[in-house]
């Protein structure tokens, strides 16, 4: 026997609006020296369907800000496990933008997006540390590391690690790229175990790139010619952190499956950082030809972005939880399997974890 740290419940919470690619039919679209792009919009929207894979993707309510969205999805997760919130030791969150309102795009994170939840939740116990991670896209991975950390050192017994963000409160409605962003929120009770079967948390890969790649995600003013350059939204260099990506993810995927000690066949699902649907193919086939495998195996990379977009550091708590609940058609988890998770973003941070069921 010995102690792992395994994964006892599992909670989401999706936005109820969706937004059709249809629905930006109407904005006016303009590149970073704000020239209103020649295309029509009707071009925009195909093309970016095409290279996004993005079909709809979902927004909070009005009413509803980041932590709200992960109250309910941690809410979900302890009751998945069937745990008391007064148990739990750690809780972790992963955001960037704290909460957002709807009439006011200034980052609200006093007190913490972690310390509301834990107030939300109606915890009491003083013990339980609740404190946020900011990482990009990877922070719900770099909290599950964390929270394998903890448990294994013996610092805690159980963790609450959730991801969640309102990108829609954060966007440009000029610039084309506001398309990929979502919301959504998803979270996951890691718990200490005695097992004899090697599984849980196996191993993982963790990497921070600054020196060039700091600022390819960033805050910048708004491509519109009459917007408030004061008001700043979420931008990026696409081509960069396309390339970025497809020459490091592969390689941490592969570093965190080398140190688990299980094989790429043995290899049952892959759950990647929704990030744009393009890009993911291109990680994917890249990882599995630094096995010399040329043909991405069937059935192995459930993609929710088509539906629910770019929601960052919920996108992969939130298709874990639909796999593993088996609300994701074609895609099933049964015990034994072994699965890698895998994300990247600004930063720019990488990270991967192997996990056995």
């Amino acid at each position: 026997m010995h102690i792992t740290s395994k994964i006892s419940g599992t909670g989401s919470y999706i936005p109820t609006i969706a937004k059709d690619n249809s629905d930006f039919l109407s904005n006016t679209f303009y590149d970073d020296k704000k020239t209103q792009l020649p295309q029509g919009n009707d071009e925009i929207i195909q093309k970016f369907l095409e290279i996004t894979g993005i079909e709809s993707r979902r927004y909070a309510k009005e009413e509803m800000c980041n932590s709200d969205m992960g109250t309910i999805a941690a809410q979900r997760a302890l009751e998945d496990a069937g745990i008391d919130a007064e148990s739990i030791d750690q809780i972790i969150v992963a955001h960037n933008f704290g909460d957002v309102s709807i009439n006011n795009q200034q980052s609200n994170i006093l007190p913490s997006i972690s310390a509301r939840i834990k107030h939300n939740l109606k915890i009491k116990n003083p013990s339980c540390v609740a404190y946020d991670i900011i990482f990009g896209c990877p922070g719900w991975i770099q909290g599950i590391i964390q929270a394998d950390a903890y448990i294994k050192s013996g610092i805690a017994k159980n963790c609450l690690i959730i991801g969640t963000e309102t990108l829609s409160r954060v966007n440009d409605p000029h610039d084309r790229d506001s398309m990929i962003y979502s919301d959504g929120a998803g979270a996951c009770v890691v718990s200490k175990k005695e097992t004899n079967d090697n599984s849980g948390i196996l191993a993982y890969a963790s990497e921070s790139y600054t020196f060039d790649e700091a600022y390819y995600l960033r805050y910048g003013a708004s491509y519109g010619p009459d917007a408030d350059n004061l008001l700043l939204n979420i931008k990026m260099d696409g081509r960069k952190i396309y390339e970025f990506a497809l020459n490091h993810v592969p390689q941490a995927m592969k570093a965190a499956l080398e140190e688990s000690g299980r094989t790429v066949d043995e290899v049952k699902k892959i759950l990647i950082h929704q990030a744009n649907e393009k890009m993911d193919d291109a990680i994917i086939k890249r990882f599995f030809k630094l096995y010399g495998i040329r043909k991405v195996p069937e059935n192995m990379v459930p993609m929710s972005i088509d539906k629910l977009g770019n929601s960052s550091v919920a996108t992969i708590p939130t298709l874990w939880d639909l796999v593993r609940k088996e609300h994701f058609k074609g895609h099933t988890i049964e015990q034994g399997d072994v699965l890698l998770f895998a994300s990247v973003g600004s930063g720019m941070n990488i990270n991967a974890f192997v996990y056995k069921v």
